[in-house]
């Protein structure tokens, strides 16, 4: 999809104007086995950057908290100049315990499971339509199946090699079990390295989404009625300017059903003006479910957003990120007419090549995984796309969409920002 990024609906959603004192963030991971661990600790270590170089003002932040049941992780910060302090409680909505369920099943059978979830997206044609929509993430798609396939042939020619040597010596049934054998354990022995090149993560990936989009997962339904029962909870509670839902990677599609279920129900019928709801869904990869016809429910609730007047929904995309699909609109490319006016969502590029500094920028260009975390990240540069500034700043999510307050350098930062990034 070569579109230019952007859009603002013709009726946008228009909650009162004001600033943000205490805001609630709702954060909703992506498919992720170590949620648990990862994103306090990249988010208390880009913060951290993120202070040094910008005129934020105060900055405090608490230690985190895991609920007993494991659902929620919580910590709070302070930040802000004089008069625009804001107070935010930051929630993490855990479900990679899912997610490392998922990891336990045999490496052999989730390759089993790719190649159903491909050849079934080949013969519907939603492979193609992937590619379509962004040929870089249509090759993160196929770069599993291939491996997976390298692989089956490499153990098929080492148990078949295994089974010839020693067909002389066994009979031939003994001979091929220890074949068969072999092969399973070359598959085993490689786990490990695929693991460092994140083979097993876009395998059980591709294959979450492939059971998600066909209603195979009730395990993961389930958990989406917990979220959503959270999040009503806070919005009843009130006591804030603003509870914001965000969502990065395959958690904006988590975030989008939760926002949804959440205005269906009776408390949020009769919503208040505040606390505000607001959704903002980054490096988002919504056509990867959303683009099979047995969807329904799914393309329904996004559909329920896009038409809806009771929150703000933002959607921050990048052409340079291979793992989103950058110009898609799904007031637009999801195959459904609104039945009401389009009122969400609002689509902004972040422009990264102008908050990167270039030799970071060249550096990591062609590392798919760090450019996806980017969107998570403190930027080198100002710019309109400031993650802190969305989560953390006095202005409310359409408010910054719209006429964003970039936050300054401060003064004795230095002239060229450092070029170090940790690996995620």
């Amino acid at each position: 999809m070569t579109r230019q990024i952007g859009f603002t609906p013709p009726d946008p959603a228009a909650p009162p104007a004001g600033p943000v004192r205490r805001r609630h963030v709702v954060y909703l991971p992506g498919y992720d086995p170590e949620a648990g661990k990862r994103y306090r600790a990249l988010f208390a270590r880009e913060f951290a950057r993120y202070a040094k170089r910008f005129d934020l003002g105060r900055r405090t932040i608490s230690r985190a908290e895991t609920r007993p049941d494991g659902l929620v992780q919580a910590w709070t910060v302070e930040s802000g100049r004089a008069g625009t302090e804001t107070h935010t409680t930051y929630e993490v909505l855990l479900w990679d315990d899912l997610v490392r369920a998922d990891f336990r099943r045999p490496l052999i059978v989730s390759m089993a499971l790719l190649t159903s979830g491909i050849l079934h997206s080949v013969a519907t044609g939603k492979l193609f339509r992937l590619y379509g929509l962004n040929w870089k993430y249509g090759n993160v798609i196929l770069y599993p199946f291939g491996m997976t396939l390298i692989l089956a042939a490499l153990a098929g020619l080492l148990g078949w090699g295994v089974a010839r040597l020693l067909g002389g010596v066994l009979p031939d049934l003994a001979a091929a079990g220890i074949g068969t054998l072999a092969g399973i354990g070359l598959v085993l022995a490689a786990t490990p390295l695929l693991d460092r090149i994140f083979l097993r993560q876009l395998i059980n990936d591709w294959v979450f989404n492939w059971q998600h989009s066909n209603g195979w997962r009730p395990d993961y339904e389930a958990r989406l009625a917990l979220f959503a029962d959270h999040v009503a909870d806070r919005l009843r509670a009130g006591g804030v300017d603003e509870v914001l839902i965000v969502g990065h990677s395959s958690g904006a599609l988590t975030a989008v059903e939760v926002a949804a279920r959440v205005l269906a129900r009776d408390v949020a019928r009769n919503l208040p003006a505040s606390p505000r709801l607001s959704l903002l869904t980054l490096g988002a990869g919504l056509p990867l479910v959303t683009i099979n016809p047995r969807a329904r429910r799914v393309r329904a609730e996004v559909m329920s957003l896009v038409e809806s007047d009771r929150l703000v929904w933002a959607d921050y995309q990048a052409p340079q990120d291979w793992m989103n699909f950058p110009g898609f609109n799904p007031a637009h490319d999801l195959g459904e007419v609104p039945k009401g006016p389009v009122r969400n969502p609002l689509i902004r590029s972040t422009r990264f090549r102008e908050l990167i500094d270039p030799v970071v920028y060249r550096r990591i260009s062609f590392r798919p995984f760090r450019m996806h975390f980017q969107f998570l990240m403190a930027n080198d540069l100002p710019g309109e796309y400031d993650y802190f500034a969305l989560t953390l700043g006095p202005q409310a999510l359409r408010d910054r969409v719209l006429a964003p307050a970039v936050v300054p350098l401060r003064p004795e930062a230095p002239p060229e920002p450092v070029p170090t990034h940790r690996e995620i």
